[in-house]
């Protein structure tokens, strides 16, 4: 969940500064009454119950004698605060204006590293597929209905697969092959879809077979370079910038992608999901 992955945040920050704290032997309340404080601030902000401000981590790091640390703290305190950003806050007019703030940050990303276990990847849809998901992600959220337009931003974004200086590793489920969005002509066409992005030259795309091997905790979530990981869970949208957590989506992408066939494996899961399709022998979607 998208609210305790900041809950772990706050907590692992908070025990960084008891750690200073401590270190320069002074108590909770010592520290809360040369600063000016209420008595429980500082036990609320080592326990994650409350977010320091950067005057307080300013304040901090001088009285324990830290202060070589204060730009790095300040850094964490700034990611904490842009982690989480509720859907319904994000998406409150529509979809078209998330699929616009995207475009500034795909077109700053040299490296996309892309993992998606049950749908295609956003950068891939056809016109018909994304319709078919935005129109259920604005019904699901209770949200305006902007389905022509966030289409339209969709398909401006991909002119970026288009550009030169940027490379895109795209990794999904075999699940993704299956998932019915829309009708199994809207799904028909998708899958010819990857078949043609496949051939460019920017672009390496690799399906992990249905019967792959458990190897690492994983999740829909996209590497910009090493400077970002969006993740998107039901509740929020998470935005990852710590080095040493990109690290870990690196590594979860390291190990995905070595479970992943690519070119003419790649090439046949598609050709047959799709050849299933084509033939009626795909399962009616569950009611």
């Amino acid at each position: 969940m998208a609210t305790s992955t900041v809950h772990q945040a706050r907590e692992a920050l908070g025990k960084r500064l008891r750690d200073l704290r401590r270190d320069a032997e002074l108590t909770g309340r010592g520290l809360a009454t040369l600063a000016g404080w209420h008595s429980s601030k500082v036990s609320k902000i080592e326990y994650g119950k409350q977010s320091p401000s950067e005057d307080d981590i300013k304040v901090w790091c001088r009285l324990c004698r830290a202060e070589d640390q204060t730009a790095d703290l300040i850094v964490t305190v700034r990611d904490i605060e842009a982690m989480y950003v509720e859907w319904r806050r994000r998406l409150l007019t529509g979809t078209r204006a998330r699929q616009n703030k995207l475009i500034s940050i795909e077109d700053e990303t040299e490296l996309f590293r892309w993992y998606e276990p049950i749908l295609i990847p956003g950068l891939l849809h056809t016109a018909e597929y994304a319709a078919s998901v935005l129109r259920r992600v604005a019904a699901f959220y209770e949200i305006p209905d902007d389905t022509d337009a966030g289409v339209s931003s969709r398909m401006e974004r991909q002119q970026v697969l288009y550009r030169p200086g940027h490379q895109f590793h795209f990794v999904m489920g075999q699940q993704a092959l299956k998932t019915l969005v829309g009708s199994a002509d809207v799904m028909a066409g998708q899958l010819d879809r990857l078949l043609s992005v496949m051939s460019m030259p920017r672009v390496r795309l690799g399906v992990i077979p249905a019967n792959a091997p458990y190897v690492a905790p994983s999740n829909q979530f996209i590497i910009f370079d090493n400077r970002l990981v969006h993740v998107e869970a039901v509740s929020a949208e998470i935005a990852v910038t710590q080095p040493r957590e990109i690290a870990l989506y690196a590594r979860s992408f390291a190990a995905l992608s070595g479970l992943a066939v690519y070119g003419s494996g790649a090439r046949s899961i598609v050709m047959s999901e799709l050849d299933e399709l084509l033939r009626g022998d795909a399962p009616p979607p569950l009611e």
